[in-house]
């Protein structure tokens, strides 16, 4: 039976990238048939990148399916996965973000989670000698989810093991890491077709802080005034999102790339006494910038305080 694999619902560069290297991995090199899946449309970024190497867009699915082998790449989060998670015929997790918890296996599998920037440089130490192997495409994909995730090396989250495979990657294609870089982050940055609904769902992992559940947004863009110059339309939405997603607020951060800086939107008071507590921000208006703030990961999830 063909073992689907797949990341994360909103999937970004690396939840649409890694599922097609692993696929490849086990199919080409392991001789067990896998196949990438999605679970919801690929952001602007990661469909960049999947015409630009000529890759197929993986099927979206909406559910594991009950018995059915299934690998799980770039999160280990039951929110962020099928409502039928526990039921499938789970083989193998494969992550760099923290341990969550509330996953169910029928039994013991593989389970690699290492503090890297991104999913795809795990899956290159996991691949060993047979990496060698992997065709321009694939080495495409893994070159555009490390450079996604890092923010071009710009993320606190990036190692050394991340930058130096990065540029070998960009070596052996050929590509200048620069400019590539930037064909796939004016891609993130063209939002024109996304509803306000659609731009707060698009990046966004749940937390829960005291009590408190908060869907966490993230927009990282070249062009921060797209985004804001709409401001006043996603804060309303946001009403309808929490009552619709069963969040109690939304906390939506554009990510200035190239100024290295988040603005957070402050539709409420409670949102406000979040960013002054998280952040040490003092809060005037609808907005607050917060310098240096690039990565929801290691930057703005673990400081949450309400």
């Amino acid at each position: 039976m063909t073992i689907k694999v797949f990341g994360h619902k909103a999937p970004d560069t690396d939840s649409t990238g890694s599922p097609i290297i692993w696929a490849w991995y086990l199919s080409e090199i392991k001789g067990t048939p896998a196949e990438a899946k999605l679970l919801g449309e690929p952001n602007t970024e990661a469909a960049f990148v999947l015409e630009r190497w000529n890759l197929d867009k993986p099927e979206i699915i909406d559910a594991a399916g009950a018995g059915d082998p299934c690998v799980v790449v770039d999160t280990n989060n039951p929110d962020e996965l099928p409502a039928d998670i526990n039921d499938c015929d789970l083989l193998q997790i494969i992550d760099h973000h923290k341990l969550t918890g509330g996953i169910q296996t029928k039994s013991p599998i593989d389970i690699t989670m290492r503090p890297l920037a991104c999913t795809a440089t795990l899956m290159y130490d996991l691949m060993g000698e047979d990496a060698a192997k992997m065709p321009e495409a694939i080495k495409g994909a893994m070159l555009s989810c490390i450079l996604s995730d890092t923010m071009e090396f710009r993320s606190p989250t990036t190692t050394d093991t991340d930058r130096e495979l990065a540029e070998k990657l960009a070596a052996d294609l050929g590509v200048t890491i620069a400019d590539y870089a930037g064909e796939m982050f004016a891609a993130k940055s063209d939002i024109s077709e996304f509803s306000d609904a659609e731009l707060i769902r698009m990046d966004s992992k749940i937390n829960e802080v005291d009590g408190v559940k908060f869907r966490v947004s993230v927009l990282e863009t070249t062009a921060p005034h797209v985004p804001l110059d709409r401001k006043d339309s996603i804060m309303e939405t946001m009403k309808a999102v929490c009552q619709e997603d069963g969040v109690d607020h939304v906390l939506f951060f554009v990510i200035d790339i190239l100024k290295e800086e988040a603005t957070l939107l402050i539709p409420n008071d409670v949102v406000k006494g979040v960013a002054e507590k998280s952040f040490g921000a003092t809060v005037e208006g609808d907005s607050v910038i917060l310098p240096g703030i690039l990565s929801r990961k290691k930057q703005i999830i673990p400081n949450l305080k309400v």
